[in-house]
């Protein structure tokens, strides 16, 4: 075994007790080496330590992009068949991009995913993610930006239903390998994988010999943690939001450490400009400097106009790129990265901004009361409350939080901005009334974590979700990380 990473089999008997109980575990198979090591030293040990109640089940996803895969999950079929494992294969239907194909097939093997734990009744999801995969991306990521990067998370929470976890993620390929070797199992090596047109297998091939410690790793997930720990606390006490449309920031808020800073204000940029990342370095030190500068003034950033005013910093979407949605009888998606919304009707329903509708006055449709804590050890939750905001062609539902606020306090060209890129939901040409808007479920998305939340950034994530008076994401499936208990 490598010095610096940790052997597969403790890593697997440490990932199993530290994990709430019980479980049932997807486990998600391709029939290479990384995981098909996974499902057997899972098998072994949950097979040795019966007491857990834990179980597992497998899904192989046929990705179809070249030939021999479907020969190839058949074998991950028979594998699983001899051990006494469910498993299930599914297959990504339909015409593959033409650009872009790692990441659609991406998307697509955690949709599937999702729905093979589903009909499996499985409540977390495992993948056979290694230290090689690690190094490999900390490189990548290295080329494109000088900040330190945590790699590859340990835990995911993906769509805010299924936590993938990747317990061998501190293991290296070559003792996996050599587990297989000494048990006499095969496995399928995928010709992708020497394929040099892929960004990562260029950089394994130009990766130095030193590798990147155990320890170094786990100190910059801590760190990570800690840092978003800070920043949750600091939207606690600097950040308000005004009608679920316009962020503000208080002057105290804007004064505080700058790695506190850059991590809230760049979250918040991509929640409210619904982005999946945060702006690019250059971005956030020009931001950085206009608000903490002390004059007044406006600017975009990340598709966001910032309000720089004597009493903060004012925020909102910017009203260009609001493009409209359609969504047929029972279909759902996400609007403008910052909405996702249901057509419970009978007709189909449209999805656009409400700056082409001029509107005039907002109405709360009923009250709504503050959670009296956001503390991370004891957070009020509430349900989504909502108001209306008129319109000369009908009623924009909007989320809505906080105790019933006169909004005439506010800027008028900010609360005006944000009105603006609010949705507005038409029928066959009409606005909808509010009797058939209540038929359209409709709440905030929040594009940097509602896809992909890794549990570096779930404590801020989910402390701005209650913010938003949201259900609380899932809870991670842990009762102790690396020991420690939470």
């Amino acid at each position: 075994m490598s010095p610096e990473a940790a052997s597969p089999h403790a890593a697997i008997l440490q990932f199993l007790l530290s994990l709430q109980s019980p479980a049932r575990i997807l486990v998600a198979i391709s029939g290479g080496s990384d995981s098909t090591g996974l499902l057997l030293l899972l098998d072994d040990a949950v097979k040795a330590a019966s007491h857990l109640s834990i179980t597992l089940c497998a899904a192989t996803i046929d990705h179809r992009l070249r030939a021999g895969s479907t020969d190839e999950a058949q074998q991950v079929a028979a594998l699983c068949a001899s051990l006494g494992i469910p498993h299930i294969i599914t297959a990504w239907q339909g015409e593959k991009p033409k650009t872009g194909i790692m990441a659609a097939a991406r998307e697509a093997r955690y949709n599937l995913l999702a729905e093979s734990a589903e009909r499996f009744g499985a409540n977390l999801i495992v993948t056979g993610h290694t230290l090689d995969d690690q190094r490999e991306t900390l490189q990548m990521r290295g080329m494109r930006t000088e900040q330190l990067s945590s790699g590859i998370a340990d835990a995911v929470l993906f769509d805010r239903r299924f936590w993938i976890l990747r317990p061998l993620l501190l293991s290296s390929r070559a003792d996996i390998r050599a587990f297989l070797e000494d048990r006499g199992v095969p496995w399928i090596d995928d010709p992708t994988n020497e394929d040099v047109k892929y960004e990562r297998v260029r950089v394994r091939r130009q990766l130095p010999a030193d590798r990147a410690t155990e320890t170094d790793i786990r100190a910059a997930w801590e760190a990570r943690l800690a840092l978003s720990l800070r920043a949750a606390e600091w939207l606690e006490r600097h950040f308000r939001l005004h009608g679920g449309l316009l962020g503000q920031i208080s002057v105290d808020g804007l004064r505080q450490d700058r790695a506190v800073l850059d991590y809230a204000l760049g979250r918040l940029t991509a929640v409210f400009g619904g982005q999946t990342f945060v702006p690019g370095r250059a971005h956030m030190d020009r931001l950085r400097s206009f608000a903490t500068g002390g004059e007044p003034g406006r600017m975009t950033v990340g598709r966001v106009v910032f309000d720089h005013r004597r009493d903060g910093l004012y925020f909102t979407r910017e009203s260009r790129g609001l493009l409209p949605l359609v969504l047929r009888p029972g279909e759902a998606g996400v609007w403008d990265g910052r909405f996702y919304v249901r057509n419970w009707l009978a007709a189909p329903v449209k999805v656009e901004a409400a700056a082409a509708h001029s509107p005039s006055f907002l109405c709360l449709s009923q009250e709504s009361v503050a959670p009296k804590s956001l503390g991370a050890g004891d957070i009020t939750r509430r349900r989504k409350q909502s108001f209306t905001a008129r319109t000369r062609g009908g009623w924009i539902p909007v989320t809505s939080t906080g105790m019933r606020e006169d909004m005439r306090h506010l800027p008028k060209a900010a609360w005006k901005r944000a009105i603006a890129s609010a949705p507005a939901l038409s029928s066959e040409g009409a606005y909808l009334s509010p009797e058939s808007a209540g038929a359209i479920h409709l709440m905030p998305y929040f594009a940097p974590f509602d896809r992909f939340l890794t549990r570096f950034d779930f404590i801020f994530a989910d402390r701005l979700s209650a913010v938003f008076a949201m259900a609380p994401y899932a809870g991670l499936p842990f009762r102790s990380i690396d020991g420690k208990t939470i």
